[in-house]
């Protein structure tokens, strides 16, 4: 991508304070480098420097930024002016980014990437000014996944207008994550039935249970589809009319296939999603399922989610944790 520091008549410069990787990429190069974190750091600065971006070419994704605006081109409708602290709510993918600092100050070993360097917002980016009742790192943890919340909101909403009086019963995989909590959040507060959050480890169920986001926690692995299936409809009563798929590792596609009733919807809100097979496993296993791809926008996504953060405190304390333990 073009990296110029110039600025165009409808685009924003803003000078990059922190990136928050994307939680499929991330888990990526850590698993390929042995939890190397020098050589984690090394593969991101390599990938920032050729391509002129963070998009890592094994997962396609990247992830978010925070900053401050440097410069604002004439015809930019984006609402913002010099000086404002604002995360990006657009892919890393699609962000001209240019590191100054060879990530000094990272580690290797978390998400979360202080940075000094400069980005390039487009006429069509999206930005949120910082809340200024939140931490940073609080607010881009929360701006990073807050189209998952926002979609599966409007995912159980659908279901009460299409059934008025049958409210639908939602599972997340992966529900300890980011992405899975506010989920969990979201779908009851949007009128879910039952919501059921699935983990991997004993560790996370404890988690989620003592975060009260659920009304039940179920252990499975996502990638085991009887596994997965069979926990989900033991903690329902039956299969979920929603599955929100919110994990960071690539297998899970049948198992959230099996895991929802017949006429009901798949949200696949993790990029360590295979589409295709996806697609053909719902084939394959005669499931009569909808199947949504989450792309991280939906308007309203970043007031709404930190609604929930600031409404909920079991929410707050598990992402606060989860930032303690990074």
């Amino acid at each position: 991508m073009d990296t110029s520091a110039a600025v165009g008549a409808d685009e924003i410069r803003v000078r990059v304070r922190r990136l928050n990787l994307d939680a499929a990429s991330f888990r990526q190069l850590w698993t390929k480098h042995g939890g190397d974190g020098a050589a984690v750091r090394a593969e991101v600065l390599e990938i920032v420097g050729r391509r002129g971006k963070m998009h890592n070419p094994v997962t396609g994704s990247g992830g978010m930024l925070l900053g401050v605006v440097e410069e604002v081109g004439p015809q930019s409708r984006l609402g913002l002016v010099a000086g404002d602290e604002v995360a990006t709510l657009v892919s890393l993918t699609l962000t001209p980014l240019v590191i100054e600092d060879a990530l000094r100050d990272w580690d290797g070993c978390s998400e979360q990437v202080p940075c000094d360097g400069y980005a390039i917002l487009f006429g069509r980016s999206v930005a949120a000014k910082l809340p200024g009742d939140l931490a940073p790192e609080l607010a881009l943890a929360v701006f990073d996944v807050c189209g998952a919340p926002a979609l599966t909101a409007r995912v159980v909403a659908d279901c009460l207008a299409r059934r008025p009086g049958r409210a639908p019963s939602v599972a997340v995989v992966g529900g300890a994550g980011k992405s899975g909590a506010l989920s969990l959040v979201a779908a009851r507060a949007a009128g879910a039935a039952r919501t059921v959050g699935v983990v991997p480890v004993e560790s996370e169920r404890t988690l989620l249970a003592e975060a009260g986001l659920a009304d039940e926690v179920a252990l499975a692995d996502a990638r085991d589809p009887v596994a997965l299936a069979r926990a989900v409809t033991a903690a329902l009563g039956g299969p979920a009319d929603v599955t929100v798929v919110c994990v960071d590792v690539p297998g899970c596609e049948h198992g959230a296939i099996l895991a929802t009733a017949d006429g009901g919807t798949v949200v696949f809100f993790s990029m360590a999603t295979s589409f295709a097979a996806a697609a053909l496993g719902a084939e394959g296993l005669a499931a009569d399922v909808s199947m949504l791809v989450g792309n991280g926008f939906v308007p309203g996504h970043a007031e709404q989610a930190l609604g929930l953060l600031r409404s909920d405190k079991g929410v707050r304390s598990l992402f606060e944790a989860r930032l303690r333990a990074d």
